[in-house]
């Protein structure tokens, strides 16, 4: 009965021990740190865990639903922010907004003072209110030391850190929470997972849109990772993503091509991608190139593009000077 919890969760079987022996023994932590590669079940795993809180290791379908609907009075999910025209938005909704994305987002200290408001007031359904900080890594310094003295003194209130990086959390934040290891998954769950988003996944508008080259290895047995590489191939324009493979998979291709072309294309990639489709681009066609004998210096040029890109430099002029830059090296 109780298994059935965790039964969507894939190829995380340490990770629902750990979460099981906690609900089963009714003993849990003040604070816990799922720690774990993105999409490989973060989110998921707490969610879960959360319901088996709330209602018992056999959980509620009912509250599963509202848990997963962002609609339960007793809980209050934070993730990181971007500051748009006076405002926070979250990392979620920024597409939508027209929130630009050169930046990262981050997890500020006015939002760690909400948790601490949150988990200090009195729960409506539940016996503790709970708290998840969703891309933990994302913390200020500001939020990171307020968050320490919430950990401090957790009350009655159960806090969940869901991090992909969480050798960037203060060692002592990292210590004051129970730590749930997940791990990418292996050949034989990921196709399950798979399997299971086939139905929800948008058909693919690009010629050979799940077998792209190189997307399998980006996403390093992730299924989440998997899902988002497959979708930003799906958004390049046809012609430009093919130009593109053409020029990463075949030696010297680059070296081969008159600078007036070069500068078209890095007119067209600045003009038509947004700036975090051009992140993404460079992750994979540094790959590609890598994969196809391409020089150390070709992937350390890409890495200064990528710092150009994140930085103010102007993005067709650094994609202009990269491309002619790597049609020399």
């Amino acid at each position: 009965m109780a298994a059935g919890l965790f039964d969507d969760l894939i190829g995380q079987r340490q990770a629902v021990a750990l979460l099981m022996a906690s609900l089963e023994r009714g003993r849990l932590a003040p604070a816990y740190l799922l720690a774990g590669p993105h999409g490989v079940g973060r989110r998921l795993a707490a969610l879960r865990f959360l319901e088996g809180v709330v209602a018992g290791p056999a959980g509620d379908p009912a509250l599963r639903r509202r848990l997963e609907a962002g609609n339960h009075p007793d809980l209050l999910w934070v993730e990181p922010t971007y500051s748009h025209q006076g405002r926070l938005v979250p990392q979620s909704q920024a597409l939508e907004a027209g929130v630009s994305r050169r930046t990262p987002p981050q997890l500020r200290l006015e939002q760690v003072r909400e948790v601490s408001r949150f988990l200090a007031r009195r729960p409506v359904e539940a016996r503790g209110c709970l708290v998840v900080l969703d891309g933990a890594e994302a913390m200020a310094e500001a939020a990171a030391n307020a968050l320490l003295k919430t950990l401090e003194e957790p009350g009655d209130g159960l806090l969940l850190l869901i991090s992909a990086a969480p050798e960037q959390l203060l060692t002592t934040i990292r210590s004051r929470c129970q730590t749930v290891p997940l791990g990418r998954l292996e050949p034989a769950d990921l196709a399950q997972v798979l399997q299971r988003c086939a139905a929800a996944e948008p058909p693919a508008d690009v010629p050979g849109a799940d077998n792209a080259p190189g997307l399998d290895e980006l996403a390093a047995g992730s299924p989440g990772a998997l899902l988002e590489h497959r979708h930003q191939w799906q958004q390049l324009p046809g012609d430009l993503a093919l130009r593109l493979q053409q020029l990463g998979q075949q030696r010297g291709a680059l070296a081969s091509c008159a600078p007036l072309e070069l500068l078209q294309l890095a007119s067209r990639i600045s003009d038509e991608l947004e700036g975090e489709q051009q992140l993404w681009l460079l992750q994979w066609w540094q790959l590609l190139l890598w994969r196809n004998g391409g020089s150390q210096a070709c992937v350390e040029r890409l890495n200064r593009l990528r710092s150009h890109l994140l930085s103010y430099v102007q993005p067709r002029l650094a994609w202009e000077v990269a491309l002619l830059d790597l049609a020399r090296l």
